[in-house]
């Protein structure tokens, strides 16, 4: 469990401030996905909330994450057990992502495949229903998701399937929840006034550590 939130009293109300670690999920060094988490961060810094971010293009690590299991893993890279440090920190997680070929970057999902480890973040000692008792209970997180499918087409057609993948599969898995999913449909070609609103979207959602 994350240490409680520290709060700050103005008058009769008490703003609860968040530690927020923000992942750029994003593998190319500038994107939509970049620019949507530094104003979720810059937003969120105002407001007073502590903020860590890290941009996956800036981190170098290998996402093969090798054989498949968990008897000799490979020693993480100081800059994924810096991720993974962040993860620990943090009281709520923000994950900004495109979504290619109906899933995340092949990047990312090597990086969730590598910091997502037995004794960090899961226990596999400790089960319920056959599953591994999570261990970053007491955290919330956002993702915003941008792609070219509407909504009502990825929820209808494709039955949510990265929806249900990131909620369920990945961040509910390690104890993270709710995860709340903001997304920005037709991202290859907006109008810049399309882009100003998903930006002050980001900005809103930074304020209220939302």
């Amino acid at each position: 469990m994350p240490p409680p939130p520290h709060d700050n009293m103005i008058g009769k109300e008490v703003f609860m401030y968040k530690r927020i670690f923000i992942l750029d999920g994003h593998p190319g060094s500038t994107s939509l996905s970049r620019s949507l988490a530094l104003e979720y961060a810059v937003a969120a810094e105002r407001a007073g909330h502590e903020v860590r971010i890290a941009h996956l293009h800036d981190l170098a690590f290998d996402a093969d994450f090798g054989e498949g299991g968990y008897k000799a893993l490979k020693p993480l890279e100081p800059m994924l057990e810096q991720v993974l440090q962040d993860l620990e920190w943090s009281e709520h997680v923000v994950l900004t992502t495109p979504m290619w070929w109906g899933g995340l970057p092949a990047k990312l999902k090597g990086l969730f495949d590598r910091i997502l480890l037995p004794g960090r973040t899961f226990d596999t000692r400790k089960t319920s229903f056959g599953l591994p008792t999570p261990m970053l209970s007491g955290r919330t997180a956002r993702v915003m998701l941008t792609s070219d499918t509407k909504s009502w087409l990825l929820r209808v057609v494709y039955h949510n399937a990265i929806v249900n993948q990131l909620k369920c599969q990945i961040f509910s898995f390690i104890g993270i929840k709710p995860t709340r999913i903001t997304q920005f449909a037709n991202a290859s070609q907006p109008s810049d006034r399309t882009v100003s609103q998903w930006l002050s979207e980001a900005r809103k959602l930074g304020t209220n550590a939302a």
